[in-house]
């Protein structure tokens, strides 16, 4: 299984979203880096879900439940989608600010390709968010 990370505005599509719709295709990526890595995709890797512009953190993750076909919102049918379902949203949102922070992240394509709507998530990436997530916030002077 691989890891990814896909990004959304909230006011375009909000994770709460895709949690009511319970599965969406990933349309409208027009990048050719991004295209590529959603063409890289497959049934079972795991994203996390973004809230780009606004909110700027790590907010669900999601499943990709089809691998890449032709975009039907690309008229110059260059363009791939794929589906993905919610699985679950994260413990603790997780800030674009944490994330930059974190020196073993420094080289996360979050970071360093910010553009980028479709990022690829390294297994030590994917777990070290996943710990960032859990990490529960203690009060003051505890």
């Amino acid at each position: 299984m691989a890891y990814w990370l896909i990004k959304s505005e909230p006011s375009a599509y909000a994770w709460e979203q895709l949690v009511k719709d319970k599965k969406t295709s990933w349309t409208g990526v027009r990048n050719a880096q991004a295209s590529i890595n959603l063409k890289a995709m497959k049934i079972g890797d795991r994203c996390f879900f973004y809230h780009s512009n606004e909110g700027k953190e790590i907010v669900g993750i999601a499943e990709v439940v089809k691998a890449a076909y032709p975009d039907p919102t690309d008229e110059e049918g260059k363009s791939v989608t794929v589906d993905v379902k919610a699985v679950e949203p994260v413990e603790r949102f997780v800030t674009l600010a944490e994330i930059k922070a974190e020196p073993k992240l420094r080289d996360f394509g979050l970071v360093r390709q910010s553009r980028l709507s479709v990022v690829p998530v390294s297994d030590e990436q994917w777990k070290l968010i996943m710990k960032m997530s859990a990490a529960a916030k203690k009060p003051a002077g505890k």
